[in-house]
């Protein structure tokens, strides 16, 4: 598969991190937000980072902004249109129908949520439509995290999906894994259970937020910033919605 313009939608943090990263490997990026300004203000973010998330800082020329208003016809040349707006169905619903009305045949449509299922997101879809659109759950900070998901179901096209895979891989440098269209997929099914078992026995045996993190980090295989640090570079509010989707998907068993 031929990866040679890429469309943003949504410029917070991970919108930009994905952005900064594909800059990295030389592919043209628009990133599209509700205003040309705050797209230019991620942009602006994104070139003092620290730490950088660009390898160089000329490479910031490589991407583009606007706004889903008046600049979404840039949709129409995208080889690949990623969804990064907030965690709420009906916003990404109505992102996907201007998308679909407006991208070219064949071109791989993808969300990065984190717990959406993709049954979800895509349930507005035509049957064609659902077969070029998969989850391409990247993580923070897109840079230096190596994991990749691609969600996949029964609709999609496995040849563009393994053809993504490899793309994800010999271009981004990540590793990329397929899974099934499970609650919270593999990632965050073990990463968000294991973060909530230790902030819950932290809370349990009276822990510090100091001692907990020095206890859950490092010596533990996960990130220094241990687990309430985590917590806060994933974002509060994220972390919220991702637990959200888990009590409506999971079963109580």
């Amino acid at each position: 598969m031929d990866i040679k313009k890429v469309v943003i939608i949504g410029s917070g943090t991970m919108g930009s991190g994905i952005a900064a990263h594909l800059c990295n490997a030389n592919i043209p990026v628009t990133l599209l937000d509700l205003k040309t300004e705050i797209s230019e203000k991620a942009r602006e973010k994104i070139h003092k980072s620290r730490p950088p998330l660009l390898i160089d800082k000329s490479k910031i020329n490589n991407i583009n902004v606007g706004n889903i208003n008046d600049d979404f016809d840039v949709v129409k040349d995208a080889d690949w249109i990623v969804e990064a707006v907030v965690e709420r169905i009906d916003i990404k619903h109505n992102i996907y129908e201007k998308i679909f009305k407006s991208r070219k045949t064949g071109a791989i449509v993808s969300s990065n949520t984190s717990s959406i299922p993709i049954k979800i997101l895509s349930e507005k879809l035509t049957e064609e439509e659902k077969k070029d659109f998969c989850i391409t759950h990247f993580f923070n900070p897109v840079r230096y995290m190596g994991l990749l998901e691609i969600v996949k179901n029964e609709n999609n096209d496995l040849d563009k999906i393994n053809s993504l895979k490899k793309f994800c891989e010999q271009e981004l440098g990540k590793g990329a894994i397929v899974c099934n269209d499970t609650p919270g997929f593999l990632g965050n099914r073990v990463g968000v259970f294991a973060m909530q078992i230790a902030m819950t026995e932290a809370f349990k045996m009276k822990l510090s937020i100091e001692e907990a993190d020095a206890v859950f980090g490092r010596p533990m295989g996960i990130p220094k910033t241990g687990v309430f640090g985590l917590y806060d570079l994933i974002g509060i509010d994220l972390m919220a919605d991702v637990l959200k989707s888990f009590i409506k998907e999971l079963s109580k068993k």
